[in-house]
């Protein structure tokens, strides 16, 4: 049975997520089962200071390497339909015929922190909440658009359409243009209430309804598999494509975290952590977001999640990695937490501030800094290490509580993401949030997410009721009393620390504007 609603058959579906630095897919039979999977990377572009784009054609290069992957030994004229899941936020600029004008400028870019002031003075910081369920931050495509209408008019004078990453990719798969709103609340474009796009807000940056796909939900089918795309992917062309979802309801979805109870706290890039809503909540002092789930509302479905944000989780260990320790190889990261593991909790009076790309949740501060604090000459790789990934997740911890001002207090954390993988890190977390921690067994939570809403397209199963039967965790892990305690001495050092140093980020950020020679920054 799959989801108690039909017999398993030998019909395949196909899932694909387009990450932020990675794209995952995984193949599944209508039961479960995997079948095949595979992964891609492409890189992170950083053109100056704040900046961070992609290249839509190296996504789509991506996509093709990992579908091969995912599909050998399997017969692809079995596979059913096709679902997608993507990150958030991004911007796509379109031309008349559907092609890219420009590099993707995607979510972790911090451009337009003017545009995001103008904005929120243009339609009032309070409406702004109320329309679409949290602040406006840097890296949505509102405040993107606006600062390519303000800074490149002439490129903005060639834009037909404005697309989000995932949206991008089903153009090519069926060259149909669509969304839906779970991907539509992160552009901070959508009415959250009305799942529709807000007229008010469009009409602050300077859009229409024109520039922006129609709006479906995340389990209608949105087109078939165009033939030159299917010779490109190997597979037959007609196959069904399903609308899809964003990355973190989708990764909700394949996390079976569907009911208010349990919260789903993802260490991927970014951190994210999300519960499930039967409604709109708004947290009056704009730290958390309300977005639209991948589940239309009504009945027992939570049409919508609240969710804190972090900019940089992977982002920030990847940086120590490559950047600072230069720590090449497949177990690059097992040799890192190996190190990680010697020093002690609290990592010798080491605190990290992991705000390399600014942050989201609670400070909403474009311009915020990394920090590493205390450091002397005793401290090596155990203790920077350690740091990091308590920085981290304390980070997200300071997420957590604004969450829990709102009202919001599930009982249950599912652990996911590549950052999840890690025995140790798993215990920092069950330590730091003083919670047990559950580890969900698969790290491809969002790709299991789009092959649920295929199967739902074609009306193979109910997704909310499969995901709680597909989903599979690891045991417990318990926090420890003492560790616990002391990590709630370092946390305190370490928000003192943001509340300290926040007036000197924007000095540092000039002089680090200055020193690169940047000028008005360019979207290449």
């Amino acid at each position: 049975m799959v989801g108690g609603t039909m017999k398993a058959d030998s019909r395949l579906l196909l899932g694909i997520d387009l990450g932020t630095s990675s794209v995952k897919v995984l193949l599944t039979t209508t039961d479960g089962p995997a079948a095949g999977r595979g992964t891609a990377e492409y890189d992170i572009l950083i053109p100056g200071p704040g900046r961070a784009e992609q290249e839509p054609e190296a996504w789509w290069g991506a996509v093709r390497a990992a579908v091969a992957r995912a599909l050998a030994g399997s017969d692809p004229r079995q596979i059913a339909a096709i679902g997608l899941s993507g990150q958030m936020h991004g911007t796509v600029l379109l031309d008349e015929v559907g092609l890219p004008l420009a590099r993707a400028i995607i979510w972790p870019d911090q451009r337009s922190g003017r545009q995001v002031d103008v904005l929120t003075g243009m339609i009032g910081r309070e409406r702004l909440l109320q329309i679409i369920g949290g602040p406006l931050a840097t890296g949505f495509m509102a405040p993107t658009v606006r600062w390519i209408r303000d800074e490149r008019p002439e490129l903005w004078a060639r834009v037909r359409y404005a697309v989000l990453p995932k949206d991008y990719l089903r153009l090519r798969l069926t060259g149909e243009l669509a969304s839906e709103p779970s991907d539509g609340s992160g552009t901070a474009l959508l009415d959250e209430r009305r799942r529709d796009w807000s007229d008010e807000v469009l009409a602050a940056v300077g859009l229409t309804r024109d520039h922006l796909p129609p709006l479906r939900e995340s389990a209608s089918l949105a087109g078939t598999l165009l033939p030159p795309a299917a010779a490109d992917l190997g597979l037959p062309p007609g196959i069904p494509v399903v609308t899809g979802a964003a990355d973190t309801p989708c990764g909700m979805l394949g996390a079976g975290v569907v009911a208010p109870d349990a919260f789903l706290m993802t260490l991927s890039t970014g951190g994210q952590l999300a519960v499930p809503a039967a409604e709109v909540r708004i947290d009056p002092l704009g730290r958390t977001h309300t977005f639209c789930s991948a589940l239309a509302p009504g009945g027992a479905s939570a049409g919508w999640y609240q969710m804190g944000a972090i900019l940089s989780a992977g982002l920030a260990l990847r940086w120590l990695r490559d950047s600072i320790l230069a720590v090449e190889g497949p177990d690059a990261y097992d040799r890192m937490t190996a190190w990680a593991a010697e020093a002690e909790p609290g990592a010798g009076g080491l605190v990290f501030l992991p705000y390399l790309v600014g942050e989201r949740t609670p400070h909403m501060d474009p311009l915020a800094r990394g920090v590493l604090l205390g450091l002397t000459s005793r401290h090596g790789r155990p203790e920077i290490v350690r740091a990091v990934l308590e920085g981290i997740t304390l980070a997200c911890l300071d997420a957590h509580r604004a969450l829990g001002e709102s009202g919001v207090r599930p009982s249950r954390m599912v652990l996911a993401g590549g950052g999840a993988r890690s025995p140790l890190w798993q215990q920092i977390v069950a330590d730091i949030f003083g919670l047990p921690v559950c580890r969900l067994e698969t790290d491809e939570q969002a790709a299991v997410g789009a092959v649920l809403l295929a199967g739902a397209g074609i009306g193979a199963f109910d997704p909310a009721e499969t995901a709680r039967t597909w989903a599979r965790y690891g045991p417990l892990v318990e926090p420890d009393a003492a560790r616990h305690e002391r990590y709630g001495e370092v946390g305190a050092i370490f928000r003192d620390a943001y509340r300290h140093l926040r007036d000197d980020f924007p000095r540092l950020h000039a002089i680090d504007d200055a020193a690169a020679g940047e000028g008005t920054p360019t979207a290449s």
